[in-house]
């Protein structure tokens, strides 16, 4: 089953019990490896438990296929359901699973972990079409959804964040769900018993170099066609670690704000007021800046440069490893494309 966008954080906190094949699959790895673990948890109670759960590579499960079934259908020493769970799956997998779905286990849970998959992979409309499977997606969200996240921890331990804190922590972590959890976590830690509000100035002590501040410098570097400052902190970014499709999400993120606020302020809203209702609202160090870029850019600049990096990113898929070099080429190109 394929599920809609709305389904799929209710079916990770409950998964649907028809489901005995479950594919987690898209360009966020992090985020996908938290799904698989939530769902895998409801099923064992210990991911590593070496009666209950097992982790297979893909590239076993094609030197021998009969070790699926045999783990699939095995009954637990110790009672109740076992986990299974196959890593780095691609299409060649398909031909397996789809024998397996003929006969699943009706109370042993398989779930498949893979990278991007197109429309027209054989392993994801193989899981899409079958009514006792079902298939997550799982894409690079964006600061809105990352807001999200972050109040909804913030508010479990209790405690309450700034607004500026959270648009500054947001823009810092985007595109990396695994990293936005181990530094949520390491907030937290930082901010011990203290029951205050997390300020800006607890995220600027946590959050290290390859966060909000070079990111920015990035962002705004293109924007205001500051050719030399958008490629060092780009180099930065690399070499710090941070894939290459986290930076353009960053980006487009970025670019779609202005083009949200130049069409609102077109129609004759007030840019102040438009600003305050964006999700995060602009760090508020920033917000002259941010006008400034909204008054210098055309809407139509706007709408060319988000196409262009629609283009880059699926140049950047289509290649499968990314080249650094040509895509600093690309963003040399935007920095310096009259608004």
């Amino acid at each position: 089953m394929k599920l809609p966008f709305r389904q799929i954080e209710p079916f990770v906190k409950a998964p649907d019990p028809q489901a005995r094949l479950i594919l987690i699959y898209g360009p966020e790895a992090g985020l996908m490896k938290e799904r698989s673990a939530l769902i895998g948890k409801s099923v064992v109670a210990d991911l590593n438990d070496p009666f209950n759960a097992v982790t297979l590579s893909a590239d076993k499960l094609i030197a021998d296929p009969a070790r699926l079934m045999d783990e699939a259908l095995a009954m637990s020493m110790l009672g109740g359901a076992r986990l299974i769970r196959i890593e780095d799956a691609g299409d060649t997998l398909a031909p397996l699973l789809k024998e397996y779905l003929q006969n699943p286990s009706a109370q042993n849970l398989v779930i498949v972990e893979a990278g991007e998959l197109g429309t027209k992979s054989p392993l994801r409309a193989l899981v899409e079409k079958a009514g006792n499977a079902a298939a997550l997606p799982c894409y690079v969200e964006d600061e809105r959804d990352l807001s999200g996240i972050i109040r909804e921890t913030v508010k479990v331990a209790g405690r309450t964040i700034d607004p500026d804190a959270l648009g500054l922590l947001a823009s810092a972590l985007v595109g990396d769900r695994l990293r936005a959890r181990n530094e949520l976590d390491k907030l937290l830690i930082y901010k011990g018993a203290d029951n205050s509000t997390v300020t800006i100035e607890d995220v600027q002590a946590c959050i290290g170099g390859a966060g909000a501040q070079t990111l920015d410098r990035f962002v705004y570097g293109i924007t205001a066609s500051q050719s030399e400052i958008a490629l060092t902190s780009f180099q930065v970014l690399v070499q710090e670690g941070v894939p290459l499709i986290v930076i353009l999400r960053s980006l487009q993120s970025h670019i779609r704000r202005l083009h949200v606020v130049k069409a609102r302020v077109g129609r004759g809203e007030a840019i102040d007021v438009v600003m305050k209702s964006l999700q995060p609202p602009v760090f508020w160090k920033q917000e002259d800046m941010f006008k400034a870029h909204v008054r210098q850019w055309s809407l139509a600049g706007l709408a060319r440069t988000l196409q262009k990096l629609s283009e880059l990113e699926a140049s950047c898929k289509r290649t499968g490893v990314p080249d650094e070099t040509l895509t600093a080429q690309a963003l040399l190109s935007l920095s310096r494309r009259a608004a």
